[in-house]
């Protein structure tokens, strides 16, 4: 199966509040030799604030940031769409994405009213380099070079690790520099470490680590947790019978003898204690796992003789009911959060039914001025919201004065909140955030930041808010 190898560069780091900026990505065969490159960038959104820091990092200037020569953000998103779905299906990878990257793409499918789930869906498969060289270094150490942060720990930031590793990647936090910077070290693995490519490559199938966790005895899991890989000796305990993709998992470096007759409310508040005998694996999310024999030295349950562990295994078989009841609580985790009051925190409740779907794919193609008859037929409510944003945001001309003048009032609030605890960045944050990176800045930084502060204060006049 070909690879589509992508990276975003975005306004911040909170991806249900920030927009793609930049989006890259090439498509490769199976032994990694590219086929085809695609890239687009896309102006502001106006209720999005960028964060003086992201510009920083990714030298984007206001200037770009409201040229009219290139695309807005719905029209980049539907060209960026339509390649993906041309070049499908694929593997759809790129470094931190299934964290970061692909969240950001969900959100900008769902807020620009397209399925959000198109890099696992339909034949697409997902998976991310930043974890296949967590799971080298981890279990083919010495393989590749991990460069050490200012604290002396390991960093696995590409803009460090790719040109430790030999890669000129002088073009940092450009996304298409960064898509060439993740390949680069996809084929450094590949070539090096054949073993371990393969066994993260089975693991982007979701029906493959289903059938591994619930049918291994036991098997290594690692994950990366505050700078630091952790390793356990687990096996499987339970699956979320209204989530199949989520199962969990026992550290057999505890004995199963106190927990096998605790009740579901009880087995919800292990799920959320710390140290962890009861873990969450979810299939497909490319987890981390090798056999029992590949575990680091460092893994605590290697210090249980084997046929203690072997008997902690068996127990945990043999007693069915507390395997359903592990999957219960893992059902019951969150049963009680609230739902957000934020429309973009709402993108995973539930999915839109057939009618809104077909709705939603004929309002793509009407012209622009035949779409408010159909947003009165939609019935997802968060799909009527989404809806008017992008008319106001494409054709205000087309609102209804009423309409016009809600969505001005919205505008207004989002970006000029002054209740510092929003989630989202707002003009006066972003002023201080400018204010707090002068402090440290010097030379060229300290005129781009001034740049970014001029855009800041104009900002909400050239919306007509301020």
């Amino acid at each position: 199966m070909p690879y589509v190898f992508y990276d975003t560069e975005t306004t911040g780091v909170a991806t249900a509040f920030s927009q793609i900026l930049q989006f890259a990505a090439i498509k490769t065969d199976d032994e990694l030799n590219e086929i085809d490159r695609f890239e687009v960038r896309c102006r502001l959104l106006p209720h999005i604030i960028p964060s003086p820091e992201a510009l920083l990092v990714t030298r984007i200037s206001p200037e770009t940031l409201t040229d009219p020569g290139l695309p807005t953000h719905y029209e980049a998103v539907r060209e960026i769409r339509k390649k993906l779905v041309e070049w499908s299906p694929s593997v759809f990878i790129g470094y931190n994405s299934i964290a970061f990257d692909e969240e950001l793409l969900r959100q900008a499918f769902f807020q620009t009213l397209h399925p959000t789930y198109l890099t696992n869906t339909n034949g697409n498969q997902r998976s991310d380099v930043m974890r296949i060289a967590h799971s080298t270094d981890m279990y083919q150490r010495n393989t590749i070079s991990v460069p050490l942060n200012d604290k002396g720990k390991q960093t696995f930031r590409l803009d460090r690790l790719a040109p430790i590793n030999g890669f000129d990647h002088s073009r940092a936090h450009d996304a298409m520099a960064d898509v060439e910077a993740t390949i680069f070290m996809a084929r450094l693995v590949k070539e090096r470490a054949n073993g371990i490519w393969n066994s993260m490559r089975r693991f982007v199938n979701k029906n493959q680590v289903l059938d591994y966790v619930m049918k291994e005895p036991c098997f290594s899991l690692s994950e990366r947790y505050f700078g630091r890989m952790y390793s356990w000796l687990v096996t499987y305990c339970g699956r979320n019978p209204d989530y199949d993709s989520q199962l969990a998992v026992f550290d057999l470096d505890f004995d199963p003898d106190e927990y096998l007759s605790l009740s579901v409310e009880e087995l919800v508040k292990v799920l959320g204690k710390s140290p962890k005998a009861i873990r969450a694996v979810v299939a497909n999310r490319q987890p981390i796992m090798m056999p029992p024999e590949a575990a680091p030295e460092e893994t605590k349950a290697l210090a249980v003789p084997v046929e203690e562990r072997n008997r902690r295994i068996e127990a945990i078989e043999n007693d069915r009911p507390f395997v359903a009841r592990v999957g219960e609580a893992l059902s019951q985790r969150f049963a009680d959060r609230e739902a957000s009051p934020h429309l973009e925190k709402r993108i995973y409740e539930g999915f839109p039914g057939r009618a809104d779907l077909a709705l939603i794919d004929h309002f793509h193609e009407e012209r622009w001025d035949s779409r408010i008859a159909l947003i009165e037929q939609i019935q997802d409510a968060r799909l009527v919201e989404l809806a008017n944003r992008l008319v106001y945001f494409e054709r205000p001309d087309l609102l209804s004065d009423r309409m016009r003048h809600d969505m001005d009032d919205w505008l207004v609030n989002r970006i000029l909140a002054e209740d510092a605890s929003v989630p989202w960045m707002t003009v006066n944050k972003a002023l201080a955030e400018v204010e707090e990176q002068l402090e440290t800045s010097d030379g060229g930084e300290v005129d781009f930041l001034g740049e970014i502060r001029d855009f800041l204060i104009v900002r909400p006049h050239q919306l007509s808010v301020g």
